[in-house]
């Protein structure tokens, strides 16, 4: 007996559709709901793991290049002050590309602190006042996927852990540099600079009046220790946790 064959009407019956029947199937059961959110989990994880050592590398660079320039310019008296400025423009480079990075790594250490927040922790030890809604913020995430921080409190984050102190060397030992006569390359057998004056002749970088550089480099690092002090307002662990760096 021949069967006739018909192809499936694009528009779908009644009997379902092409679209219709490619939908996946969603869990139905607490357990298919439990290997979900499991393996949801670990491919979060995994995700903020890898851009967490992003970050890691960027800042294993930013101290190479401290000590680095440092050993440059402080080993021998013919190395110009500039070297150090130079680095301070690379560490902020450096940080401008680790807050970027940060920006990305905070939308997934988000998504996982709310899982470990308000599931794995209720049911390791359960709280009669959990909030109903908390996979709310997780859904929309992954709906509407967006950064949660700007570039500057990003910014802001990674100098107050760790570079404001990248900073600081580099600030001493340009200080150190301009106003120690043994590190110039004039040979004074002095220790100490003998006036102001000397300071800011040292100071000097190229066509630029040393005076001009010391006020330039002051602004700069008045930024940087406001950059390091300030706090935005606490919008909760989803966006300001202190759980992961």
């Amino acid at each position: 007996m021949d069967t006739e064959l018909t192809a499936p009407s694009p528009a779908g019956g009644p009997n379902g559709g092409p679209a219709e029947r490619a939908r996946p199937a969603l869990p139905a059961t607490s357990t298919e709901v439990t290997n979900t959110l499991t393996h949801y989990y670990r491919g979060e994880l995994a995700r903020m793991t890898s851009w967490r050592d992003r970050i890691d590398r960027t800042s294993n660079w930013a101290i190479t290049v401290v000590a680095a320039l440092l050993s440059v310019s402080l080993s021998t008296p013919s190395s110009h002050h500039g070297v150090l400025l130079f680095g301070m423009m690379l560490i902020t480079l450096l940080l401008m590309i680790e807050a970027r990075r940060y920006r990305f790594f905070d939308v997934y250490r988000s998504r996982v602190r709310q899982l470990e927040r308000h599931y794995f922790a209720q049911i390791l030890a359960p709280q009669a006042e959990l909030n109903s809604d908390w996979a709310l913020p997780i859904a929309t995430s992954l709906r509407s996927p967006r950064l949660l921080l700007s570039h500057a409190e990003a910014a802001q984050r990674r100098l107050r852990r760790n570079y404001c102190w990248m900073y600081a060397i580099l600030l001493l030992a340009w200080i150190l540099k301009i106003s120690t006569p043994r590190l110039q390359t004039d040979g004074l057998t002095q220790e100490r600079a003998h006036s102001w004056s000397y300071i800011a002749d040292n100071a000097a970088l190229g066509p630029m009046p040393g005076l001009i550089v010391i006020v330039i480099v002051a602004a700069f690092y008045a930024a940087i220790v406001y950059g390091t002090l300030h706090r935005g307002p606490d919008d909760g662990d989803f966006v300001h946790g202190e759980a992961h760096v």
